[in-house]
């Protein structure tokens, strides 16, 4: 029995296919390409290969727009410019540092320190340069480590995040599922160029094909192939909501560290009126529930949480 084409089946052979001509495939990649290299966002971090600099990157962009990420990546690097710098600072610097610029979760900043350790202590100072070693690093997940193999080294798979799955819905038709966007995504990568082909996508995504498309103002290089341009339907793959930030547990954590990082350390009753307004001793939002978070933030190691004469105190590690 004769396989079928990937291209021409790229999910149980329900969904708008590829292009199946191999010399449309080369023009779909040659068009996006070309759109990328003539103009495109630039962001410091692609003017650079250095994997400490990319990571830096990736890890302070997650979940953050990436106009707020350049000046806090840029104050970063400035106070520590290599791997090396990093990983001799004290955490709770790190820490303090992510939280005083609205990074959001600072395990990141925790865990973007322990890596630039182990590339140290490990590595001898040199990052691994493929995804499967780059994931060794602490914090560092499959995205993460495929995104700075692609940019640091040209030696990554293909990216898919929610701006690659957008893209790929609309233009192929490629159904909503996971297994299926890896799938096309690798399909239509050219072999042995990772980095610019994952910037070009996602530039697609985050310029012409965002939440509201800008085919047409944004010269979108893939019109004469969409599916979506084609038919007018630029429905989106669901994306997880995230939860309300406001009144959260996650904004009282990061207000904590945040105001630690102002003192050597405070004591409860110090600390409590720092982090909300109707904080009191015996009430609702008493010391129980500091406690609470900080038990939290010291299992995360990020808060030392420390008894003495009757009373807690807490400070950065």
């Amino acid at each position: 029995m004769t396989e079928p084409d990937p291209t021409t089946s790229i999910a149980a052979g329900d969904a708008p296919a590829l292009p199946a001509n191999p010399d449309s495939l080369d023009a779909v990649r040659a068009a996006l390409i070309d759109w990328y290299e003539a103009d495109h966002r630039d962001f410091p971090w692609r003017r650079t290969e250095d994997p400490y600099e990319i990571l830096v990157s990736e890890v302070m962009s997650q979940q953050t727009q990436l106009d707020r990420v350049v000046p806090a990546w840029e104050a970063f690097l400035e106070r520590w410019p290599t791997a090396a710098d990093l990983a001799a600072a004290d955490r709770s610097d790190v820490v303090a540092f992510w939280s005083s610029h609205s990074l959001g979760y600072n395990n990141r900043a925790k865990y973007l320190h322990e890596a630039a350790t182990q590339v140290e202590t490990e590595f001898d100072g040199a990052f691994p340069t493929d995804p499967e070693g780059l994931q060794e690093l602490m914090g560092v997940g499959p995205y993460t480590a495929n995104a700075v193999a692609s940019f640091a080294f040209n030696a990554g798979d293909a990216v898919v995040d929610t701006n690659v799955k957008r893209v790929l819905y609309r233009a192929f038709g490629v159904p909503d599922d996971d297994e299926a966007f890896e799938r096309v995504a690798s399909l239509v990568m050219p072999d042995g160029e990772s980095r610019v082909w994952n910037n070009a996508i996602m530039e697609l995504g985050g310029v012409a094909c965002g939440t509201r498309p800008r085919c047409d103002e944004a010269g979108c290089p893939w019109r004469e192939w969409c599916h979506a341009y084609e038919t007018g339907d630029f429905t989106a793959p669901d994306v997880p909501t995230q939860p309300s930030f406001e009144g959260s547990r996650r904004q009282f954590r990061g207000r904590i560290v945040r105001t630690l990082g102002e003192y050597d350390e405070l004591s409860l009753d110090e600390l409590g009126p720092r982090v909300r307004v109707d904080y009191s001793p015996d009430g609702q939002h008493g010391r129980e529930w500091l406690r609470d978070l900080l038990t939290d933030l010291d299992d995360d190691g990020l808060v030392a949480v420390e008894k003495r004469d009757d009373r807690t105190f807490a400070r950065l590690r």
